[in-house]
């Protein structure tokens, strides 16, 4: 899969955001407009084939103002939002890579 598939759907509005990621997005005052333009412009870093029911992965974008952010969302058919989070700069190389 690739990440222009999601963004295909980000673009026309087609894709659901998860009750736990509404929740979290407004725990962490992530809005719609960040969501969407960290995952336009960012670039998928994780990979979830085996997630079910949908395969999903993780992106890593910028917020409007430039924040790092996380989503992971499933592929199409169905891009569902499934969360979403600041990382914490203490677990990831430039926020792209988990520090083991």
């Amino acid at each position: 899969m690739d990440i222009n598939d999601i963004k295909e759907k980000i673009q026309i509005n087609d894709y659901e955001i998860s009750l736990h990621a509404l929740e979290k997005s407004f725990e962490r005052k992530i809005w719609k407009d960040d969501i969407e333009h960290a995952i336009m412009n960012g670039e998928i870093i994780e990979d979830y084939k085996d997630d079910k029911p949908y395969p999903s992965c993780l992106i890593c974008g910028k917020t409007r103002d430039m924040q790092p952010i996380h989503i992971v969302c499933t592929y199409p058919p169905i891009v569902r939002i499934i969360t979403i989070y600041f990382p914490d700069k203490d677990k990831w190389i430039d926020y792209k890579i988990r520090i083991k």
